[in-house]
């Protein structure tokens, strides 16, 4: 085995509320148990007067120590304090959050008798050393590099707060892989077939959501196409609940416990058990002794009002799955498997649901709910490091791109290059030309995103091509690259063909980039403004037949002026024309598609008649 003498490599599923670690070893995975003999550890850390907990023993404290136990950090890593979604949240944690830097979320904890701030991927630098000293016991020797998981929705700032955790834990992380692969590696290993299948991986954890649909052919597994949301999971039902009894505690004994720290987070880890006892049992009691000002707090649930709680929440998973068939132009009929991963598909109306979707199919069950992920991150691991048998050396992903890339043209118009849900690693040309007469130097800024509009889109990075031989406008040739490599590194290179003047721009991870909003809210709003993006794109395509028509039309004249080809009366009459039709342009930029088609059509008539004779004779 070419990795035999290497430090061993590990897989981390740092989830939202727990986390998994895992290793290649003995040609096989094996999942690591902590110290206290489970093979899940929570993501959780709790501080004291003289020491800091991480694991189960912070959440032991957590009942005792609220204020100062600190969880689901995923939800806030990457993000902004102004969230919408982050200021959902801090109603429902027990610890404070306030705005730091740049608005960056800030964790706010007593440590050894002082006030201390802590950033999201601080907390989760914690949560990532447990998880390396628990490898390091297991395997007995020190270990440095690792890969870590992420939500497929997970965007460009939350993936590098990620890494950056992963360095502060003194880890070398070797890649940052979305959590659905990495599922299908899993399950691919066991489920290797000479036919193509397609396998659909739903993925609903603690705190987010993903589903991705994939082909899977011997030791080939390819991404057709991805959706899901940051921001849902078991988290969100839990705190359903949580405000159901609230209310509840307020009708009953007219005490509003909302703003009590201590009494919500034991009715949140109360609800979190009731949850779990619904997933085996038609009814369940949360029993809460002294939940607040002496109460004796108990109550029932049945499953089917916990169900009631949370539908339409169930119903936005079932919506990701068909946008995620509908993205891959693909049939429910057409999937062979159907494959649950994440705790919260324990769920039986969850799997009822996904279920009735796709007509009464079997879903697969056959890989370990919370550990999949830990274990596709450890054969990844292996294979980066060359530990693997011949079996994982082999193995080959094909992972997409969530949304568009393109690039900014005139007047604001978003040119795609390459469409959303494109197999990575990917290289895409197009060709591009100048607007204006003589123009030496073209500005290429490229974006992210599904609108019509550059400016509503993610600006990814702009760079400037110059050097380009003076020209007619839409004489110029000016190819365009945007290259994308395994990694999500995209690099953009541009070239004029006449002088060979080239330039390029690298934007690291930009599978997922964003500034700050997440991939599902963009795509949702894509939807709701579907029909105006529509308009907009038939206005482009419009204008830009018409400028095409008016500039090529000037270009032949001039030839044929030249060559004594047309009259100079003719010549000189549409050139006039040319003119006015070019201030026309100017002054009806955003003139409605049905305007330049008919301007175009006026033109036509015009002038066609007076070049096509031209050239009979």
């Amino acid at each position: 085995m070419s990795g035999k003498g290497k430090t061993p490599a590990i897989g981390i599923d740092l989830g939202t509320t727990y986390s998994c670690v895992a290793v290649w070893r003995h040609d096989r995975v094996e999942i690591i148990p902590n110290d206290q003999g489970n093979r899940i550890t929570p993501s959780c850390v709790a501080f004291k007067e003289t020491q800091r907990l991480i694991g189960d023993a912070a959440m032991n404290a957590a009942a005792a120590n609220p204020t100062n136990t600190v969880f689901d950090a995923k939800r806030l890593i990457g993000r902004r304090f102004s969230d919408p979604l982050v200021q959902k949240d801090v109603m429902h944690w027990p610890f404070k959050v306030v705005s730091g830097h740049e608005d960056k979320p800030m964790i706010v904890v007593t440590y050894k008798d002082e006030e201390k701030q802590f950033a999201a991927e601080e907390i989760s630098s914690m949560v990532l050393t447990k998880m390396k000293e628990i490898a390091e016991a297991f395997l007995g020797v020190q270990v440095k590099d690792a890969v870590i998981t992420v939500p497929a929705y997970f965007n460009d700032s939350q993936r590098r707060a990620t890494r950056d955790a992963g360095t502060i834990s003194g880890l070398n992380v070797l890649r940052i892989i979305v959590e659905p692969t990495a599922a299908a590696i899993a399950y691919g290993l066991d489920k290797k077939s000479s036919v193509e299948r397609n396998v659909l991986i739903f993925d609903l954890g603690g705190g987010t959501f993903d589903v991705s649909l994939l082909t899977m052919f011997d030791n080939v597994i390819k991404v057709k196409s991805t959706a899901g949301d940051t921001h849902l999971g078991g988290e969100d039902f839990d705190n359903r609940m949580v405000n159901y009894f609230v209310d509840e505690i307020l009708r009953k004994y007219k005490k509003d416990i909302s703003s009590t720290r201590r009494a919500l987070r034991r009715l949140k880890t109360a609800c979190e058990r009731l949850k779990r006892n619904l997933s085996f049992m038609a009814h369940s009691t949360i029993e809460i002794d002294c939940l607040y000002n002496g109460i004796d707090f108990e109550s029932k649930l049945s499953r089917a009002k916990f169900e009631e709680l949370n539908m339409d929440l169930f119903q936005e998973c079932v919506g990701h799955v068909e946008k995620c068939l509908q993205d891959a132009k693909m049939d429910k009929k057409s999937i062979h498997d159907v494959v649950l991963v994440g705790g919260s598909t324990r769920i039986p109306k969850v799997q009822q649901m996904l279920q009735d979707f796709f007509n009464g199919k079997e879903l697969c069950k056959c890989i370990h709910p919370d550990e999949a992920v830990a274990f596709g991150a450890a054969v990844q691991a292996a294979n980066l490091t060359g530990q693997g048998n011949q079996e994982i050396q082999d193995l080959v992903l094909w992972d997409v791109t969530p949304l568009s890339l393109g690039v900014g043209v005139t007047d604001d118009e978003m040119y795609i290059v390459v469409p959303r849900n494109t197999t990575v690693p990917s290289k895409t040309e197009k060709r591009f030309t100048t607007r204006f007469d003589n123009q030496t130097a073209v500005t290429f800024s490229v974006y992210e995103g599904e609108r019509a509009r550059a400016s509503d889109n993610i600006l990814l990075g702009t760079f400037v091509l110059s050097g380009i031989a003076p020209a007619p406008s839409y004489v110029p040739k000016l190819k365009v690259w945007f290259d994308i490599d395994c990694n999500g590194i995209l690099i953009v290179s541009a070239k004029d063909e006449k002088t060979s003047n080239a330039k390029s721009i690298v934007i690291n991870n930009v599978k997922g980039m964003l500034s700050k909003d997440e991939i599902g809210i963009l795509l949702e709003e894509a939807e709701r403004f579907k029909s105006e993006d529509e308009e907009l794109k038939n206005m482009f395509k419009a204008k830009n037949l018409l400028e095409q028509y008016v500039y090529s039309t000037r270009a032949i004249v001039m030839n044929k002026k030249h060559t004594l080809q047309l009259p100079l009366t003719d010549a000189e009459k549409i050139e006039d024309d040319i003119r006015c039709a070019t201030r026309w342009l100017e002054e009806h930029k955003f003139a409605g598609a049905d305007v330049f088609e008919d301007k175009r059509k006026e033109l036509e008539s015009m002038w066609n008649p007076i070049i096509t004779k031209c050239t009979t004779f």
